[in-house]
């Protein structure tokens, strides 16, 4: 599998990554060990998890694979921090407090001195840019985390983290270089290309691009009705995925299908080649529920798209 960089980084990435949202919860070890044995052995490398992933089940489950299933070394393991449980449900704590407890929670839970790729899982107005940014680059100088980045952000966020974060001396902090932003992407979900990824092209941040299905849409599962064994049947993420399955979106699966009927190869195939090829796009993060779905997905490597078959897609989705 091809690798990139991680913006203007040093960091190397398989532009195909292994998200685990589901394991631990609706996918058990016997499945994720399929899973990631199956991806590392295609050449896949980047495996995204967050603290928050099933309260900790889905790092706990990827400790108990690493060594034994597959090497520590193999895979550039990401994690993300600060969601904290609140009387309304989690809730968006990018605080040094909450951060810091929860880089220490998954090290413990994944088994490892180390991540890879350490990301602050959203944006808050109630904490200071500067502390979240000091708790980043004070986890760098410990050894804990080789590099830094954000999540879910907008345009604006990400180039303020970007620039502070390289002036330094902000909060009682030094000079911390974020190098990646992670957002949600797809033919249905274009609306990073408003602000967020001319933010992160002009300032040398990798975009890693989650749900590149588009929640699973893109695939075509749902265009005569609702499997009993998809995600939007689960009771965990029915409306994750309903939030695309409206007019627009039944258009661009429409068209996804017809081009994928032409080249010879599965929807979801022609969806994760457009979303792979994008300009400022590290790496795509691929959910599955099962192994057969992921080799279904890993497939998507071989494929290029022709050019009007891309433009005929990129007119289709416009925002």
């Amino acid at each position: 599998m091809e690798e990139r960089a991680v913006g203007r980084s040093g960091l190397r990435v398989s532009r195909l990554g292994l998200g685990s949202l589901t394991w631990g919860r609706d996918t058990d070890e016997h499945e994720a060990a399929d899973q990631l044995v199956t991806f590392v052995e295609a050449g896949g490398t980047l495996l995204d998890t967050a603290a928050s992933y099933g309260d900790g089940a889905a790092e706990a489950l990827i400790g108990k694979l690493l060594g034994s299933v597959v090497s520590r070394d193999e895979v550039v393991l990401c994690t993300k921090a600060g969601a904290s449980r609140a009387a309304g449900g989690p809730r968006t704590d990018p605080s040094r407090r909450t951060m810091l407890a929860d880089l220490e929670g998954s090290l413990r839970r994944l088994g490892t001195d180390h991540v890879d790729l350490w990301l602050v899982r959203g944006w808050s107005d109630g904490v200071p840019i500067e502390e979240t940014l000091a708790t980043l680059g004070s986890a760098v100088g410990s050894g804990k985390a080789r590099y830094v980045g954000v999540s879910n952000y907008t345009g604006w966020q990400t180039a303020q983290a970007a620039v502070v974060g390289r002036l330094g001396g902000l909060g009682g902090g030094g000079p911390v270089d974020v190098i990646a932003v992670q957002a949600e992407y797809s033919l249905v979900q274009r609306e990073p290309e408003r602000e967020l990824v001319p933010a992160a092209r002009a300032l040398g941040l990798g975009v890693l691009a989650w749900s590149p299905l588009g929640r699973g849409v893109l695939t075509g599962k749902y265009r005569t009705g609702t499997p009993a064994d998809s995600r939007a049947a689960s009771p965990h993420l029915s409306g994750f995925v309903g939030a695309y399955l409206d007019a627009h979106s039944r258009r661009v699966v429409d068209a996804v299908a017809t081009a994928a009927e032409g080249l010879g190869c599965a929807p979801l195939e022609v969806a994760l080649a457009w979303a792979r090829e994008r300009p400022g796009v590290a790496s795509v993060l691929l959910g599955a529920r099962t192994a057969a779905q992921l080799r279904a997905s890993l497939t998507s490597e071989d494929l290029d798209l022709p050019a009007e078959i891309r433009g005929a897609l990129d007119e289709v989705s416009a925002v």
